[in-house]
């Protein structure tokens, strides 16, 4: 029995195990009926009206790539809300092709974009979206992960653990900068696994206003520790993130006189990001923190590197392969349910059972995006990760002993060195 034709795209930027789900998807579909239709570029060609970028998709077509890192439908990060053409451009070419329903997979700017097409259908298309980032930072139920997140902890910890050798036999500092936009999970993640000298996330400081100056006083912070302890060498993460909690203004107020320009344009994409990629955020606060050292009297070699892209399109670990064919399955089966027919949904599981998540309980009606999962930094998995981290504590400066032993790494007195560093451990 023929029950029509089945779509699916991926918008957002690629995540290891795409091809998982659209794998699972299109093999469920198939044995259910339905004839599937494979998007490429994610709503890119859909709303410009276009119809010809799509191919019907096999079982032969995806029998294996469940094991690949990639999209074998390619993505984009084309919003298709941002106007009404663009939008009436979707429905003409989902009506002219068939498509009654529709897999969507991707982030919260892809789940919102999904969420406009089921409540604009009126019910004529049916819309299961599987969410998906590396950052580990959607509201799934519990602590869920979003597909990919580990994956790309597991080869960021591969990579880190290489770097971290490099750094102890050429005794200098690497500044790493995960990804991690709204969230601190996967630099977090990464860092306690790998046993980096210092993480720093956005979360950390508890909704209060992110400075550069602070940023680099917590790093300069464990630098010092290390080298009072005999140790030149260190691994810092950063998630990008801190890039907007400093935000542009708090940016150009450490570059004055337009210097941020040489680290690149400050530039938004389609949903009103910051691209945070245009920014060489490793560099710059390589350059930061030279100038700071050298007023301490501290000479050290940092070497800056941008940690995300050698991730997202890894082949997935068996987590990964395994989860996203739960997901891909799952997403169909939520479409051949009653409940699809009342609203479209995003799909999680929770104790091995699906459990699909209305569009209208998981989007905020004002900003159309889903609320960020943040790192929860008040509980003991994030005191754990600190209590291995070396920065300066509230011990370091009530120790007579120790903090003498600091204080004369950067030639200071005690009371000197206390004045200048002792609020980053709660002292006025």
């Amino acid at each position: 029995m023929s029950r029509g034709r089945l779509g699916i795209l991926v918008g957002g930027g690629p995540a290891p195990g795409i091809n998982g789900v659209i794998a699972a998807a299109t093999i469920e579909g198939i044995n259910q009926g339905y004839e599937v239709i494979g998007f490429y570029d994610g709503f890119k060609w859909l709303a410009a009206g276009e119809a010809q970028h799509c191919k019907p998709l096999a079982i032969r077509d995806v029998s294996g790539i469940h094991l690949r890192g990639g999209s074998v439908l390619g993505t984009s990060r084309t919003n298709p809300t941002k106007s009404e053409t663009s939008m009436q451009n979707v429905f003409k070419v989902l009506e002219q092709l068939g498509i009654t329903t529709l897999v969507t997979i991707g982030g919260d700017d892809t789940a919102f974009s999904a969420s406009q097409v089921a409540k604009r259908s009126s019910g004529k298309i049916h819309v299961a979206h599987v969410p998906k980032t590396i950052d580990n930072d959607l509201p799934l139920p519990g602590s869920t992960p979003t597909f990919g997140f580990e994956t790309a902890r597991h080869y960021g910890v591969q990579l880190v653990r290489n770097l971290m050798e490099d750094a102890r036999t050429t005794s200098r500092w690497y500044i790493i900068i995960s990804m991690g936009r709204a969230a601190g999970h996967l630099a977090l993640g990464i860092g306690k696994a790998s046993a980096a000298t210092l993480s720093i996330i956005s979360e950390e400081f508890h909704g209060r206003q992110v400075t550069v100056d602070e940023v680099c006083d917590i790093i300069i912070g464990s630098i010092i520790k290390r080298r009072a302890d005999g140790s030149e060498n260190g691994i810092v993460i950063l998630a990008e993130g801190l890039i907007e909690a400093m935000g542009e203004q708090g940016l150009i107020k450490a570059l004055p006189d337009g210097q941020l320009e040489r680290f690149g344009k400050v530039l938004r994409d389609d949903h009103g990001h910051l691209r945070l990629g245009e920014i060489e955020f490793g560099r710059l606060m390589k350059e930061l923190l030279n100038q700071r050292l050298e007023k301490l009297g501290i000479k050290m070699t940092f070497i800056d590197k941008d940690l995300g892209y050698e991730l997202r399109c890894a082949d997935p670990i068996p987590f990964d392969a395994e989860y996203t064919r739960d997901l891909g399955y799952a997403a169909v089966k939520f479409l051949l349910s009653p409940e699809a027919g009342k609203y479209g949904a995003i799909i999680s599981f929770v104790n091995g059972k699906m459990n699909p998540l209305p569009f209208d309980q998981m989007l905020d009606p004002k900003t159309g995006r889903m609320q960020n999962r943040k790192v929860n930094v008040d509980g003991e998995a994030f005191e754990c990760a600190c209590a291995y981290m070396i920065r300066l504590e509230h011990e370091d400066f009530e120790n007579a002993k120790q903090l003498a032993k600091l204080a004369a790494v950067v030639k200071m007195t005690p009371e000197q060195f206390k004045a200048r560093f002792g609020y980053l451990a709660g002292l006025k």
